[in-house]
C-alpha cells in the first residue's frame, strides 16, 4: 500500500493510497478539488473510489469535480446519503468492505456530527480518524453529544496502540499548547512537544501519530489521569465529567 498526504485548504489533510497489488487508487476525504488532482495526476491518472468520514464541505469539497473526471464511486454513510456528495455506496457501521486487496472497516463514530465514521485497516494497523480524533485533540461537537463523542474515542483507545492515526487537520500545535495547560506534568507530552516543534520547524506534518501516542499525551484520553483532574481541580468527577469540562474548555481556548 502507497499512501500520500495532501495538504488542503488552510489546514485540511486528503489522503491518496494505492492498493499495490491490485492497482486501485482511492482518496479519503478530498477536501478540495486542486491540489488532490495535481497528485492524482501526477502519480497515477485514475482514482477509482472517494471514500468520506463525514458530510462537511471541507472533507467533500472535491467530490463532485473528482468523480466527474475520473467517473470514480463515492463511498458515504448510510445517514449521510442526502448530505454527501455524488455518493454511491452506502456504508453501514462496521461494514467491511474492500478497495482492492485492501480490507477497510467502517467505524461508526459519532460526536463531531451524527453521521460521523473512521475507516480502519486492520491489516496494515493505519486508522483514518476525519475529524473525530486529532493529533492531540478531537472534533467540536456539532451535532453529536459529549457522551457520543466520549465513546467514540474511547472505541479508538481500545485499537492496538500501534495503529497509526491519520485525522483530517493540521491541529497540532494549539492542541499542545491546551494538553500542556491542563496536563503540566506529562513527561510523555513535553518529550512529543519536542519531536513536534522540530517537525514544524520543517514544515512537514506532524502526523501520523499513533494509538499508543494519544494514550500518552492526548488529553481528552486522559480524563482519568490524576495530574488533569487536579489541574481541574474535579478529583471525584466521573471519567465522562472530566471530558466534559475539557471539551467545554477546548472550545474556547
Amino acid at each position: 500500500m502507497k499512501l500520500d498526504i495532501i495538504p488542503c485548504l488552510n489546514d485540511n489533510y486528503s489522503y491518496l493510497i494505492k492498493d499495490n497489488n491490485s492497482g486501485i487508487v482511492a482518496i479519503i476525504d478530498p477536501s478540495e478539488y486542486g491540489p488532490c488532482e495535481n497528485i492524482i495526476n501526477q502519480k497515477y491518472k485514475k482514482l477509482d473510489f472517494i471514500l468520506n468520514t463525514h458530510h462537511h464541505f471541507d472533507h467533500v469539497g472535491g467530490n463532485k469535480e473528482l468523480k466527474k473526471k475520473y467517473r470514480s464511486k463515492v463511498l458515504g454513510f448510510e445517514k449521510d446519503k442526502e448530505r454527501i456528495p455524488e455518493i454511491d455506496i452506502l456504508l453501514k457501521k462496521d461494514q467491511e468492505f474492500k478497495i482492492g486487496d485492501l480490507n477497510f472497516k467502517t467505524l461508526f463514530v459519532p460526536g463531531h456530527t451524527s453521521g460521523h465514521i473512521a475507516f480502519h485497516l486492520k491489516k496494515e494497523k493505519i486508522l483514518f480518524t476525519g475529524d473525530t480524533l486529532f493529533s492531540l485533540g478531537c472534533g467540536r461537537l456539532f451535532e453529536g453529544t459529549h457522551k457520543q463523542m466520549f465513546d467514540s474515542l474511547k472505541k479508538f483507545k481500545s485499537l492496538p496502540i500501534e495503529t497509526k492515526i491519520y485525522c483530517g487537520h493540521e491541529y497540532t500545535k494549539n492542541n499542545l499548547a491546551f494538553c500542556l495547560k491542563f496536563n503540566p506534568n506529562n513527561n510523555n507530552l513535553k518529550d512529543r512537544e519536542k519531536i513536534i516543534d522540530k517537525m514544524i520547524i520543517k514544515k512537514k506534518p506532524t502526523i501520523p501519530s499513533t494509538i499508543k501516542d494519544e494514550i500518552e499525551t492526548n488529553i481528552f484520553l486522559r480524563y482519568d489521569d490524576q495530574d488533569v483532574r487536579n489541574t481541574l481541580n474535579l478529583k471525584k468527577a466521573s471519567d465522562l465529567e472530566i471530558f466534559i469540562r475539557l471539551r467545554d474548555l477546548k472550545d474556547n481556548f
